[in-house]
């Protein structure tokens, strides 16, 4: 009970959220999020939101997207809106990503080469209005060696002060990365993967961090 006041505190202390429509359910360190939002980019506030509490080990989203007071927006309104927003984007190259919507849900795909690329075009898309869902399934590719990464990520958390690196070991195979240790919060954790995905190239980070209790 008290963890789960604490998440409805900070839901409602977020002021991108309102929070009336989302209910809160907690046992064990696992937060259950239900209800429904205003849009895609409110549900992945309150999920962060949920993330910053402490206690919080681990989020289950079963939050529903609702725009109120306005018609659907049409698939191919909202595939227009998402080509243009990436159009105008100085961190994302034209015509590298391709687009599909289907009942609001955007799919994107494409290659990259750096993993804020690919965030970034994620952060733009969620954020326009018709879109209920987003599926990222763009690729990072780069000619870095797996050695090489490794000694990167390693060399990373070795210079942030807030991360205990001998306590977190990094294993790279095909540009892919597999984290595995125990952090203090969220945002030690958050720190790390961001590291991971920091070099060029990564196409994906196996995430076996926990938290500690």
């Amino acid at each position: 009970m008290q963890l789960r006041q604490l998440v409805l505190d900070e839901l409602e202390f977020e002021p991108s959220i309102d929070s009336t429509g989302i209910g809160v359910a907690a046992n064990g360190g696992v937060v259950t999020l239900s209800g429904h939002v205003r849009s895609y980019a409110e549900k992945v506030a309150a999920f962060q939101a949920t993330r910053r509490v402490k206690g919080v080990r681990a989020i289950a989203q079963e939050i529903e997207v609702r725009y109120p007071g306005e018609a659907e927006t049409s698939d191919e309104e909202i595939a227009k809106r998402v080509l243009s927003v990436l159009k105008w984007h100085a961190m994302i190259p034209e015509g590298q990503i391709r687009v599909i919507v289907q009942k609001g849900w955007v799919n994107l795909r494409g290659t990259l080469e750096w993993q804020y690329q690919k965030k970034a075009t994620e952060d733009e898309v969620r954020k326009l209005l018709g879109v209920v869902g987003v599926t990222n399934s763009i690729t990072v590719e780069s000619d870095i060696q797996a050695s090489d990464i490794k000694k990167k990520i390693e060399a990373a958390l070795a210079r942030n002060a807030q991360i205990e690196a001998q306590s977190i070991r990094v294993d790279v195979s095909n540009n892919r990365v597999s984290l595995e240790g125990v952090v203090d919060s969220w945002e030690d954790h958050d720190m790390v993967e961001n590291a991971a995905w920091s070099v060029p190239g990564i196409q994906w980070v196996d995430d076996r961090l926990t938290i500690a209790s």
